[in-house]
């Protein structure tokens, strides 16, 4: 197998692939949900990514199953129209692996990680503004805010104020040591910067909304039975998960500013909610799946809710 995605496992057994079944992963990456998928059992998998370079290993990969692999570059939020403008209205599974992949972080380049020196870009694909363009050019206050949000972190103004300061950053390195300048070293280890370079990727490629409305595409796509397997590694992100699943199977209704008024016209439209975690085995072999979360469902025979019922 090419790469096993974090988890790999416990996805292909949330989704149980069976022989003509057909499934989307939204998140192809370098396709270890995929192969895993493929192999599993004698099944259709439609690739989505929004990085060409995941477009291009989609495509060297297809080759080796049979008209079983089809690859869609585009974002997973679209997978409901990207699918349904290929004759497709309806797949047995959807798999997500929010974040960034692990040839993403590695390549210097990408400028998601500060262990290396690369260009501040942090994109997933190629189009739009990079994580330069918004440390340069947002206003403290926005910035501060930004960091804040999407980084949780509670130093975000002292944090803004530095790189201000610092501009014109256009490196990686650059920024981290920026962040570094006014913030002390955790007591646990992870690098002051760790937040805010977070924050950065997620405003840069709109990931929060971007996994809400794949969560509404998915939901719209999957057959009653279908099965919806999301890994997260953020709490940002896994929090919106919980949310979005508790709503669509009525849970904990009291009181949810988010469920609609006429709650009674609703049926749920997931149930069999499940969450695991990654084996301590698997952590002592990739460290980044220390994380992760799995959040599994499936889906129900009532109508989707749709973008109103989030």
């Amino acid at each position: 197998m090419t790469h096993l995605s974090v988890m790999a496992q416990d996805v292909v057994a949330a989704l149980d692939p069976q022989a003509g079944e057909i499934f989307v992963d939204g998140t192809f990456g370098r396709g270890g949900y995929t192969e895993a998928l493929l192999v599993k059992a004698p099944c259709t998998v439609w690739a989505i990514d929004r990085d060409p370079e995941a477009i291009q290993a989609a495509r060297v990969m297809a080759g080796a199953y049979e008209g079983r692999l089809h690859v869609i570059e585009g974002c997973f939020g679209q997978m409901d129209r990207l699918l349904n403008e290929r004759g497709v209205s309806a797949v047995d599974g959807v798999a997500l692996d929010i974040g960034v992949s692990s040839p993403q972080f590695d390549n210097p380049q990408r400028g998601f990680s500060f262990r290396f020196d690369g260009p501040l870009d942090m994109r997933m694909g190629s189009e739009g503004p990079t994580a330069a363009d918004l440390v340069n050019e947002l206003a403290e206050e926005d910035l501060a805010n930004l960091i804040y949000r999407y980084g949780e972190e509670r130093h975000s103004r002292r944090i803004a104020k530095a790189i201000v300061a610092a501009r014109p950053i256009t490196r990686t390195l650059e920024l981290a040591e920026a962040v570094r300048s006014v913030m002390r070293k955790s007591h646990d280890g992870i690098d002051p910067a760790t937040r805010t370079f977070q924050a950065l990727r997620i405003a840069v490629n709109d990931e929060l909304e971007e996994l809400e409305s794949g969560l509404v595409a998915a939901e719209n796509l999957l057959k009653p039975g279908g099965r919806l397997a999301v890994v997260a590694f953020h709490s940002l992100e896994d929090r919106i998960v919980k949310e979005f699943l508790n709503i669509r199977a009525m849970k904990n209704q009291g009181g949810s500013r988010h469920l609609p008024q006429a709650q009674t016209v609703r049926k749920p439209s997931f149930g069999q909610i499940e969450r695991r975690f990654p084996s301590d085995g698997e952590v002592a072999a990739n460290p980044r799946a220390r994380s992760a979360r799995l959040r599994s469902a499936v889906r129900s025979h009532a109508p989707a809710w749709g973008k109103e019922g989030s």
